[in-house]
């Protein structure tokens, strides 16, 4: 479909792990990558230009809370989502299927599609393949999710057999309506999910058949949805092996230094989370020695940095000891300057591991980083 779009640089000797550049409308994006969460069309607390002093070259929006407000024909008449943020990199949309699932009691799932109602006003609505298709290229998505079925861990087959059987349909149908669109013109990427739940046959059959749809780019869905960590790593180690590796690979909803280090060493090049700046928000740091709790009475007097390790601006401006005043006054910068630092952080992580994966040396990185970061010397 896309000749091009995907490049290898390096694989490493010692496991799965590699760097690339995926080639996007909006400009190369580096991989791996670490993709921070705009679900409304902002990262919550940061402005497009922190995001920019970062680095970052792509960032998420949900499909689903766009479309219900301001309304994609809204966001296209503003340029779509660049236009409309002024985020001139690039943005990769959800299809919205996750928020849908998650509304247990305002949805109710269809062979055509999900009706649901409203979180916001209990208006009804309901998504297609096709619609949610049409919406993401309204929002002129770089890179677009197929509508897909979720299942939660522990589930019974049953019920992760009909998502799995309506996942893959769905897929088809949007790819269908993606090709309509890009002979049109529209130059974004979509990306079919692989499901299965928790059970092995399924999960082979699904990675099976979304590798075998043609797509330029892929999605593992079905993980990190409550599941114990050890579960999360037999998983992914278990599906990746049926996933082309010319393809770029993609782990939705994962945004922990353990989770990203282990999604790196299966040969996963894309990670999205909204953790960094939620736990912002709750006066939680990254740092290399471990997390931060900057509400803890031990900071008080505590004149250092966060993170004597870290060259952001609130490292090399902000003492524990007025991080943590600001945190008790709830005052507004608390929140932007913790999501700074967190996001910061996970960017500098994911520099660090690119160069270790290019000079051979990723695994001794992924030992020394987590032995730092369960030091408890913080």
């Amino acid at each position: 479909m896309i000749e091009n779009f995907f490049e290898v640089h390096h694989e490493n000797k010692n496991s799965l792990a590699r760097t690339g550049v995926m080639h996007l409308p909006h400009g190369d994006v580096q991989t791996p990558v670490f993709m921070p969460v705009g679900t409304k069309g902002t990262v919550k607390a940061l402005t497009k230009d922190d995001l920019e002093e970062i680095g970052f070259e792509i960032i998420l929006a949900n499909t689903y809370h766009m479309y219900l407000r301001p309304g994609a024909d809204l966001v296209k008449e503003a340029g779509g989502l660049h236009g409309f943020t002024q985020w001139n990199r690039n943005f990769l949309t959800d299809s919205g299927g996750f928020q849908v699932w998650s509304l247990s009691k305002l949805r109710k799932i269809k062979n055509e599609g999900i009706e649901f109602r409203s979180d916001i006003d209990g208006s009804k609505h309901f998504f297609t393949p096709e619609n949610v298709v049409q919406t993401q290229v309204k929002l002129n998505s770089d890179i677009q999710m197929q509508l897909d079925v979720c299942s939660g861990f522990g589930v019974g087959r049953p019920e992760a057999e009909r998502a799995l059987r309506l996942s893959s349909q769905w897929a088809e149908r949007a790819i269908a309506e993606w090709t309509i669109h890009q002979d049109s013109g529209y130059k974004g990427i979509l990306f079919p999910i692989v499901q299965g739940n928790f059970f092995d046959d399924l999960r082979k059959e699904s990675a099976q058949f979304v590798d075998s749809l043609g797509t330029p780019g892929l999605a593992i869905g079905g993980l990190s949805v409550g599941e114990p960590a050890e579960v999360y790593k037999e998983k992914l180690q278990y599906t990746v092996q049926f996933l082309s590796r010319s393809k770029p690979r993609y782990v939705m909803g994962i945004g922990t230094p353990e989770y990203i280090l282990e999604a790196v060493a299966n040969g996963i090049d894309m990670f999205d989370c909204v953790q960094p700046t939620r736990i912002a928000r709750h006066g939680l740091y990254f740092t290399k020695k471990g997390m931060v709790s900057i509400k803890q009475a031990r900071y008080e007097r505590d004149f250092g940095c966060i993170d004597p390790e870290c060259k952001c601006k609130v490292c090399t401006s902000y003492s524990r000891a007025y991080l943590r005043h600001i945190f008790r006054e709830q005052e507004i910068l608390s929140s932007m300057l913790a999501s700074y630092h967190n996001l910061y952080f996970l960017h500098n992580m994911i520099h660090e591991i690119r160069d270790a994966i290019n000079e051979d040396r990723f695994e001794e990185y992924r030992k020394n980083f987590l032995d730092n970061f369960h030091s408890g010397e913080v």
